[in-house]
This record gives structure tokens, sequence and C-alpha cells, in this order.
């Protein structure tokens, strides 16, 4: 089963650390914690899958920032949204003003002409350029600072 467990806003990753950091020495019969997730999309909650939920109870006891566990438990279907990865191009859209925030042209403004969702990639034409060149960047090393539809 999987247990929701509360805890303070952006602590989440330290909480996660420190219970795997108390059952490092404990058998996993004793424990029967088989995973722990920490969702970006879900802020304050570690979700942990465990065959018992009263060992989680004591364990989370001296961990600060655990504010404590949610009563029930989850089926896997439940959280399975938070296990595939999202595209980084998604919501992006052919036309949208995009700035370029790593690589060579970091800091750079630009149009956004094909959008490839299978590779994760953009095709933009950046606007300081003399001669508009197709520059194919990494869906995640673009911000999109406008969504407009594309200009025929």
């Amino acid at each position: 089963m999987i247990y929701a467990l509360k805890t303070t806003v952006n602590q989440e990753q330290a909480v996660a650390n420190l219970i795997m950091a108390a059952i490092k020495d404990m058998d996993k019969r004793e424990h029967g914690i088989k995973s722990i997730l920490v969702p970006d999309e879900l802020k304050g909650y570690v979700l942990i899958e465990a065959a018992f939920p009263d060992v989680i109870e004591q364990i989370i006891q001296n961990i600060p920032h655990a504010r404590g566990l949610i009563k029930g438990d989850m089926k896997l279907e439940e959280v399975e949204h938070f296990l595939t990865p999202k595209p980084s191009v998604t919501g992006i859209m052919e036309g949208s003003i995009i700035e370029i925030v790593a690589g060579p042209f970091k800091g750079e403004k630009a149009r956004v002409k094909k959008v490839d969702e299978a590779h994760e990639e953009l095709t933009i034409e950046l606007f300081e350029a003399m001669v508009p060149i197709p520059v194919t960047v990494r869906g995640d090393s673009v911000r999109v600072l406008s969504k407009e539809e594309k200009e025929d």
C-alpha cells in the first residue's frame, strides 16, 4: 500500500533522505518500506510504499519537518501519473516567444518554429540574428515568455 506523509513545504526531499537514513540499518522485514517518492508537483507530501503504516509512524517520530501520516492508503493507480515524466516541450506551441536559459545562446529571445515532442526539441529562430537561421535546442533549456499563435 502507498501512504501519504505530510511534510513542511520545500522539505520533502530532506524528509525522504532522513527516512532512508533511518531505515538503512534496519532489516527490510522490520520496516516493510519498499519505496519513497517525492513528486515535484505534490508540494508538502512524500509518498511511501510500505507494508506497515505503524512502522512509518514510529520512524517519522524523530524526523524534523515530518508532520504526520495521512489516514488511509492509496492504490498504485492513484499515483501512477507521478511516475511517468512529462515531456519538457509540453505546452510550447509554434509561434511562442521563448527565452533560452542554457547553452551558447543563453539570454537570447526567439520564436518557436517547430516542436518535436518525440525528441523533446524545439526549432527556433533567434530575434537578434542578422540572417534567420533555424536553431534546434532542447526543450528544458528554454522558458516561455508568451504563447502566441504562429504568424503566417
